[in-house]
């Protein structure tokens, strides 16, 4: 067995622990182990699975891997200290807030023989495979992508852009590269209200 731990209990956490406690059959999630969860908040257990503290799943000889689901801006340095402790690393995306940050920990896990490996669970789901087929072979001539979400706490998640960072890798990913032409951003504090528009072109303009 592969010993684990889950860092975060956001959303995407408490998916990973459910997921972890109860694997699909056959699945190469039941070769996986949970030992436990961190979280800078006491919850003491969460679907069986029990918290442990930040030190204790570094040191840990029986764990082996972290599942990394924190908030954006404490991932890197997350990532780091389980590489440093000798450990393989799952990040949900976006793995860090630059991407000179990006590639020093790629580095890092190279140097050390560990996997570090980023996880965009959208390109994955059906719905966007279906998206795939449907512009495979066709030109871009103009399209518009609009998402909305609550407002985030900027400390935490990081400028806008980062907020909003997974769907423009939908966008690279059908597209190929895209350059930034111009980028605008409108804050509404009284109202709580942020947008922010970015225009990019395709490699054949």
């Amino acid at each position: 067995m592969f010993g684990t731990v889950v860092v975060g209990v956001g959303i995407a956490g408490l998916a990973r622990i459910r997921d972890l406690m109860n694997p699909m059959p056959s699945s190469p999630s039941e070769h996986l182990k949970l030992f436990g969860f961190v979280s800078r908040r006491s919850f003491g257990n969460v679907n069986e699975a029990k918290q442990i503290s930040l030190e204790d799943a570094l040191r840990s000889k029986e764990i082996h891997a972290a599942f990394i689901s924190t908030e954006n801006r404490s991932h890197e340095e997350t990532i780091r200290m389980f590489l440093e402790a000798g450990k393989h690393v799952l990040v949900e995306y976006p793995m860090a807030l630059s991407a000179k940050a990006a590639h020093e920990l790629w580095e890092m896990a190279e140097q050390r023989d560990k996997v570090l490996h980023v996880e965009h669970v959208e390109l994955l789901t059906e719905e966007y495979k279906q998206l795939k087929k449907e512009v495979a072979g066709k030109d871009l001539v103009k399209g518009t992508l609009h998402f909305t979400g609550h407002v985030l706490d900027e400390n935490k998640t990081g400028f806008p852009a980062f907020s909003g960072i997974a769907r423009l890798t939908w966008l690279i990913d059908l597209f190929g590269d895209l350059t930034v032409t111009s980028a605008t951003r409108e804050k509404q504090k009284d109202k709580n209200y942020s947008r922010m528009t970015v225009h990019f072109q395709t490699a054949n303009k």
